[in-house]
Order: structure tokens, then C-alpha cells, then sequence
């Protein structure tokens, strides 16, 4: 075989196995069937992005969807965007479906004010959310409880057992220490970069109701607040140092006589 064909060919099996290696999680890595997504600040306030299939809103918050790709998609967005608005909460965006693995999937954007209040919204209602200062810095818990699916009427979505539930968090401040650990090998995990945290589950355990016990110990000053302090900081003695530069060569061209007449 010559050196080009078998270089082709050596490359069409290497992406037969990325593609057999990469079917589970997707190419472009993890892919959840329901995930939130919190980025909160440190007065409390927080904006959630709920990324599910239909399948997975059904089953495990018992919305009142319909799961077929036919499905009229501005119906299930209204219904989506009623379950979701609530006092404490302010659905700011429902997209428009997208379809992976036979399944539709919609995003929902929601503003909450309070995040410590957040469990009073019926679809979050499977959490209890905490937020406090102990100790000098900030503490957020969350517990989440058993989902709404009812024994007996679960439905064959086309799952396969190998889903995944996500819990991400992203904070505004440096991280103390957190309790996030690998789904498969219950090690703990690192912050992603952005100060991200995530908490995975198999939906399997997910519809069983298995409780995952979120809790993060963080910094009471944003990161963005001493940043902004950093540069003012830097900013202030560069306009210092040049200030100086200026007074010390005024100062020398005082001082030097003045050249004689003749």
C-alpha cells in the first residue's frame, strides 16, 4: 500500500473511532438531557438557563408537553413560558425547538431576584436554595429532591440509560471550596475556567429522586470588583509615576543656570 493511501486510511480509522468513542457525549463534548445552569451574583440575584428535551420536563417536572417531533412548537413554548413565569421569576426567553437524538429540546432563560426564593417557582421547586455569610465570606447550598415522575408513568423516550442531568453553577467570586465530584468516579472536580462548577447525575437516578447536595464556600468580594480595583490601582500610579517624571524634569531645567551673554 502506498505511504498516501495509508496515511488516508489511517485517518478515516482514527475518526471512525473518535466517532465511536465520541457517540455517548457528543463531538464537542458532554451533552446533557436536562441541565440548569445558574450564574449567580453575590446579592443574591441570578439568572438560570434551563437547557431539557421535552421528554425530560415531562417526566421529571410533569409539565404538560407534547413529546412528538410533529408537536406544534408555539403551543409548547406558551406552556412552557406559563409553567415557568411566576412571582419570583421572569421568563426572559423560550427558544425555538432543536431535535437531537430524536428528542426536541428547548432553552428557557428565566431572571430570578432573589435566588433564596427561587424554590417557591413550581419548576424549581425540587430545590431548596440557601445563601448566607459565615465566617466572613459566602456560602451557596442547594439541595435538589425527587422529581415529579409518578410510579408507573414513565414513557420510552428512546432513552438508553446513558443520559446525563447537569447542575452547573457559575460564581462571581473566588472559590473557597465545593463538594463537586466526577459523576462516574466520585472524585472531586476542579472549576472550569470562568469559575464554573458542575454537579452531573445519570437521569436514571435523577428520576428516581436521588438528591444531589450542592455547596460552595466562596469570597465575599467579586472577582470583577477587585479587578476594577487592580486596574484603578494600576491606572492611579502610572498617572503618579508620570506626574513625578514631569515635576523632577521641571525641577532640573529650574535649577541649571542660565547660559552667559555675551
Amino acid at each position: 500500500m502506498r505511504p498516501r493511501a495509508r496515511a488516508a486510511l489511517l485517518g478515516v480509522v482514527m475518526l471512525a473511532c473518535c466517532v465511536s468513542t465520541g457517540c455517548r457525549n457528543g463531538l464537542f463534548g458532554k451533552q446533557y438531557e436536562y441541565e440548569e445552569d445558574l450564574t449567580l451574583a453575590l446579592d443574591g440575584s441570578a439568572t438560570l438557563v434551563v437547557n431539557a428535551s421535552c421528554a425530560a420536563l415531562v417526566a421529571l417536572r410533569g409539565l404538560p408537553l407534547e413529546t412528538s417531533l410533529t408537536a406544534r412548537a408555539d403551543r409548547d413554548r406558551e406552556r412552557i413560558r406559563a409553567a415557568y413565569q411566576s412571582p419570583v421569576t421572569d421568563v426572559q426567553r423560550v427558544s425555538a425547538p432543536w431535535v437531537r437524538a430524536g428528542r426536541r429540546f428547548f432553552q428557557i432563560r428565566v431572571r430570578v431576584a432573589d435566588i433564596r426564593r427561587l424554590g417557591e417557582a413550581a419548576p424549581f421547586s425540587w430545590s431548596r436554595y440557601e445563601l448566607s455569610q459565615e465566617s466572613g465570606h459566602h456560602v451557596f447550598h442547594q439541595i435538589v429532591g425527587a422529581s415529579a415522575l409518578r410510579p408507573g408513568t414513565l414513557r420510552n423516550y428512546g432513552w438508553d440509560g446513558h443520559e446525563l442531568v447537569a447542575f452547573r453553577l457559575h460564581l462571581p467570586s473566588k472559590i473557597r471550596w465545593h463538594n463537586a465530584r466526577d459523576v462516574d468516579t466520585n472524585e472531586p472536580t476542579a472549576p472550569a475556567r470562568g469559575n464554573i462548577l458542575a454537579w452531573e447525575q445519570h437521569l436514571a437516578d435523577r428520576l428516581d429522586g436521588r438528591p444531589v447536595e450542592m455547596r460552595v464556600e466562596l469570597d465575599s468580594q467579586s472577582i470583577l470588583y477587585r479587578t476594577l480595583w487592580l486596574f484603578g490601582g494600576a491606572f492611579l500610579a502610572a498617572v503618579a509615576a508620570l506626574a513625578a517624571i514631569i515635576w523632577w524634569t521641571m525641577r532640573k531645567g529650574a535649577e541649571e543656570p542660565a547660559a552667559p551673554t555675551a
